[in-house]
């Protein structure tokens, strides 16, 4: 089936244009979404419908403009599936990894009638809800800098600044609530 025929298929009989679309050209969408996510299979599927959901809701414009199918469904795999990849990464660098999440866990049991200073900061900080808790862990417990902070939760620097700024103003405040000295 000529591309042309195809395009006018996915308007006009969408299911069964999209069938056709699929029998022709899945192993081509599926080698290139391969490349890219060659991890996860749920992923490159989950992929390989959002580019021949593109296709038909472009099939139109493909057929007013003559545009060849092959091409385009291979830049709209690449695309789709570099998207992908960095939302997967982003929320990869957002989840705390074993040793930081198990600490967490240990600030958090803490007993509070026997906690001194120390104790009850990393509790106030493991209460803390995300991002500023992984702010606070990763520059106070990992001792990232601003930047490596900013490059891993996928903020600005002065945004991870701000958080900092006002995260400890909020534990300050926490502490003289509870009757702990701070001198600063």
């Amino acid at each position: 089936m000529k591309d042309r025929e195809l395009t006018r298929l996915l308007q006009t009989h969408p299911e069964e244009g999209l069938e056709a679309a699929m029998l022709a050209y899945a192993p081509l969408v599926k080698a290139v979404l391969n490349r890219i996510l060659p991890q996860n299979p749920c992923d490159r599927e989950e992929c390989m419908a959002d580019v021949f959901v593109s296709l038909w809701r472009n099939a139109a414009k493909l057929d007013h403009t003559a545009t060849p199918l092959r091409p385009w469904l291979i830049v709209t795999a690449r695309n789709k599936g570099i998207d992908r990849y960095n939302a997967l990464r982003r929320r990869e660098a957002l989840s705390l990894d074993d040793g930081l999440a198990e600490t967490l866990g240990e600030l958090a049991e803490f007993d509070r009638a026997a906690a001194d200073a120390a104790d009850l900061v990393g509790a106030l900080v493991a209460a803390m809800a995300p991002p500023d808790r992984d702010i606070f862990l990763r520059k106070y417990y990992l001792l990232q800098s601003g930047r490596e902070i900013a490059a891993a939760l996928d903020m600005s620097v002065e945004s991870v600044n701000t958080r900092l700024s006002r995260g400890r103003d909020r534990l300050r405040r926490q502490l003289t609530e509870k009757g702990v000295y701070t001198h600063a």
